[in-house]
């Protein structure tokens, strides 16, 4: 993140923390520390629960909700669950280094972080225990799959052509999305690997697709038109990139879905091609009622760039709203995806969040570009999204095969 960038957030942080300090509800009567839910025998409590929404709210998270902090805390028990099965114990200079980094992405320390955190009503703990669950998940997933995010030379080749600045690559791919509730990711990534293996023995991915996909494009058979390599999500691109014409990727997780994608074609052009790309993106967040299609047709209809909607959100709640400039690999993969279809001042209204629907615009794309990655630098992207993948497919195992009640 540049300079400039990091002390654009940290302008909204604190932002944020001033405007929460005075106006975030109080816990409500009774017994904060009672349990909300239980995890496998390890509750979650009340306590808990409002200080996750409350961080979430001061950082601007989307879909800051009741919801989705409890989904959040939940998979947060699963993962230190799995690594003390595995023995794994995160130390306390892995969870400060880790504090460290996430508060630099503010422009600030941990210790002043920590301490803006605290006039807004968010305790220490809570940071530190976001912390640590992200930091012992890594070394989990490396321990248990690091063996299997094997990376080939010609996979290596690849990506690295499609990174060139001397080979900007355009393609045209159809998509096949299975959607996954919470609760439902195993089934959903069952029935990608069922309809992949029907592709692999010669079924029709245009019929398939308009017969199960969860995607608008789904009544074009899946297909999308020319977008350049660059637009897609990097968790996505070199699953495509590994494609010839014709062939299907392998199962690949996104937020709320797992999707399959076929490449149409690929043409290579002659202009430089950018190493990374930031997106500035709105969100206009609509009640998912019976109004809805309405109110998201009207907002399409009046706005036509992306400061046509502060206008038309006047007097709503600011979280109804959320406008966002970040690096491409940064942005929410489901929210990546939708935004590669769009030019700028272009919408889309396909994504939910919790109970609301959302108007996704493009604002504006910035590429970047860098001097080309060297081969032991793209073998280490590669692996990573790799990981990824493997650490979304047994979290929702993990999930799936959890005991989790009411108390």
């Amino acid at each position: 993140m540049r300079m400039p960038q990091m002390m654009r957030l940290a302008t909204v942080i604190s932002a944020c923390l001033m405007m929460f300090a005075q106006a975030c509800p109080t816990l409500a009567q009774g017994n904060p520390f009672a349990p909300r839910i239980y995890v496998n025998d390890r509750a979650v409590t009340e306590f808990e629960l409002a200080q996750r929404m409350r961080f979430m709210q001061l950082l601007r998270a989307p879909g800051a909700t009741e919801e989705i902090a409890l989904k959040n805390l939940i998979e947060d028990r699963l993962r230190l669950t799995a690594a003390k099965q595995l023995g794994l114990a995160a130390t306390p200079a892995q969870v400060q280094a880790g504090m460290e980094e996430f508060a630099a992405r503010a422009n600030l320390t941990a210790d002043v972080f920590v301490t803006e955190l605290g006039k807004a009503g968010v305790e220490a703990q809570t940071f530190r225990d976001f912390v640590e669950a992200g930091v012992i998940w890594r070394d989990v997933v490396r321990m248990k799959f690091g063996p299997r995010a094997n990376i080939t030379e010609a996979e290596i080749d690849r990506a690295i052509t499609a990174a060139s600045q001397q080979a900007a690559v355009t393609v045209q791919v159809s998509e096949l999305v299975i959607a996954a509730p919470a609760g439902q990711e195993v089934a959903a990534m069952a029935e990608a690997i069922r309809l992949k293996a029907e592709l692999n023995n010669g079924g029709n991915f245009g019929a398939l697709a308009r017969s199960h996909s969860a995607a608008a494009s789904a009544a074009r058979g899946g297909r999308l038109d020319w977008m350049p390599l660059a637009n897609l999500p990097p968790a996505i691109a070199p699953f495509i990139m590994a494609l010839s014409p014709g062939e299907v990727s392998e199962p690949v997780a996104v937020t709320g879905g797992v999707a399959l994608f076929q490449l149409q074609a690929l043409q290579a052009l002659p202009q430089p091609a950018p190493t990374s790309v930031t997106v500035d993106y709105a969100q206009f967040l609509v009640p998912n009622d019976g109004n809805a299609e309405a109110e998201l047709a009207r907002l399409r209809l009046k706005a036509d760039s992306c400061n046509d909607l502060y206008g038309l959100a006047k007097g709503l709640p600011a979280e109804q709203l959320l406008r966002e400039t970040k690096p491409l690999a940064e942005v929410p993969p489901d929210v990546a995806l939708e935004l590669a279809r769009l030019d700028a001042g272009e919408s889309s209204t396909a994504l939910v969040r919790g109970g609301a629907r959302v108007l996704l615009m493009l604002c504006a794309r910035a590429p970047l570009f860098d001097v080309a990655p060297t081969r032991a630098a793209m073998r280490a992207q590669l692996v990573n999204q790799r990981l990824a993948g493997y650490a979304d497919d047994y979290l929702a195992d993990l999930r799936a095969n959890a005991i989790i009640r009411q108390p």
